[in-house]
C-alpha cells in the first residue's frame, strides 16, 4: 500500500481532514483535502463537520484551527514547524501604543501566535486587511506584526493613522529587487505579481499586489502567459494546475519558506497513526485570542455582503 493510499485510510479512520498551505511540498498539497491561503482555511476549520484536523503548515494556523474549533482535535505533522514573524511583537509594544492613543484598534496579522492574537482586537489576513481595517471606526490603527503588509494597508487607507511595526516575513523581506528586475529584462512581457509581505522596493515594481489565493486568481483568469512570482516557491504547483499553459519565473535566490518544508508524508501518517503532536492552545490566550479571529470572519462576511 502506497503511503497515500495509507493516509486515505487513516483520514477515514479518524474521522480527519487534511488543511494544507499553498507553501507545503507538492505532494503535500497533494493529498490534502482542502489547500488554500491562510484566511481561505481559517474560514473552512470553523464549519468542518471532521473530529480530527490535520494542519500541514506552520504553528499559528493549527492555533488558529484550535481556537475556531476548541472542541475538535488538531494534530501537527511537525511541531517544530514555525513562522518567525509570528513572534515579532512584545507585548509591551502593544500595551505602549494603547496608552498613547484613546481610539486604538489593535489589527493582528493571522501569521502571528495565540498569545499575540490575544492582545489585539481583530484578526486579518492579507487577502481581508485592507477590507477590514476600512471597516473599523478607529483612527488610529496599530498593525502587528508585519511592516511591509502594514505598510501596503496604509498606502490602501491613507484617511487612517497606520503604526507600522518592525516585525517581517524572513522570504518576502529578503527578497532581492534585483533579481525580480532581471527577470523582467529576460522576460519582458511577464506580469510581475507579488504577495504584499514583500519589501518595498519589490512591491514598487510589481502588477498586482495580492494574497496567495490572489496570486494565483490573478494568473488563473489572465489572458497573459509568463508571470514573475514574487512569493514563497510552495504556490507553484497550484499555479501549474490551473494555467500549465504558461511560465512561471521565481528569483534565483529561491523563496522558501523552511517551516513549512518540514511537513512530509511520513509525519502525516505518524501522527494520524500515534495521534501524537495534538495542539492545545494556553487556557489564558483561547478566548481573547478566538475573539479576534471570529470578529475577522464576522467583518470579513459583512463585507462581502455590501
Amino acid at each position: 500500500m502506497s503511503t497515500q493510499e495509507i493516509i486515505k485510510q487513516l483520514k477515514q479512520e479518524k474521522d480527519a481532514v487534511i488543511l494544507a498551505h499553498y507553501y507545503v511540498a507538492p505532494e503535500v498539497q497533494a493529498v490534502a483535502d482542502y489547500v488554500g491561503d491562510s484566511f481561505y482555511l481559517s474560514r473552512l476549520a470553523a464549519g468542518l463537520p471532521n473530529k480530527t484536523l490535520v494542519f500541514c503548515g506552520v504553528s499559528f494556523m493549527g492555533e488558529s484551527g484550535k481556537l475556531l474549533s476548541p472542541d475538535k482535535t488538531v494534530l501537527m505533522p511537525d511541531m517544530e514547524a514555525d513562522c518567525p514573524m509570528a513572534h515579532m511583537v512584545t507585548e509591551a509594544a502593544v500595551r505602549a501604543a494603547r496608552e498613547a492613543y484613546d481610539d486604538l484598534a489593535v489589527v493582528c496579522y493571522v501569521n502571528s501566535t495565540a498569545q499575540i492574537k490575544s492582545w489585539s482586537d481583530v484578526c486579518v489576513t492579507s487577502a481581508n486587511a485592507v477590507k477590514i481595517v476600512e471597516s473599523l471606526p478607529n483612527a488610529h490603527i496599530l498593525f502587528i506584526p508585519d511592516k511591509n503588509l502594514a505598510r501596503y494597508v496604509a498606502e490602501q487607507v491613507p484617511d487612517k493613522h497606520i503604526i507600522i511595526p518592525d516585525g517581517y516575513c524572513p522570504v518576502h523581506e529578503e527578497m532581492r529587487a534585483d533579481e525580480i528586475r532581471e527577470l523582467r529584462e529576460q522576460h519582458p512581457e511577464a506580469k510581475v505579481l507579488a504577495h504584499p509581505e514583500c519589501n518595498a522596493q519589490v512591491l514598487e515594481m510589481a502588477d498586482y499586489i495580492g494574497s496567495t489565493s490572489g496570486i494565483i486568481d490573478f494568473a488563473a483568469k489572465s489572458d497573459e502567459k509568463e508571470f514573475i512570482i514574487a512569493t514563497e516557491e510552495g504556490v507553484l504547483y497550484e499555479l501549474e494546475q490551473k494555467r500549465p499553459d504558461a511560465g512561471f519565473y521565481f528569483a534565483r535566490t529561491r523563496p522558501v519558506c523552511e517551516g513549512m518544508k518540514r511537513i512530509t508524508l511520513e509525519k502525516i501518517v505518524h501522527v494520524l497513526k500515534t495521534g501524537e503532536n495534538s495542539l492545545h492552545v494556553e487556557e489564558a490566550h483561547a478566548e481573547p485570542a478566538g475573539d479576534t479571529l471570529r470578529r475577522m470572519l464576522d467583518l470579513a462576511a459583512e463585507k462581502g455582503k455590501s
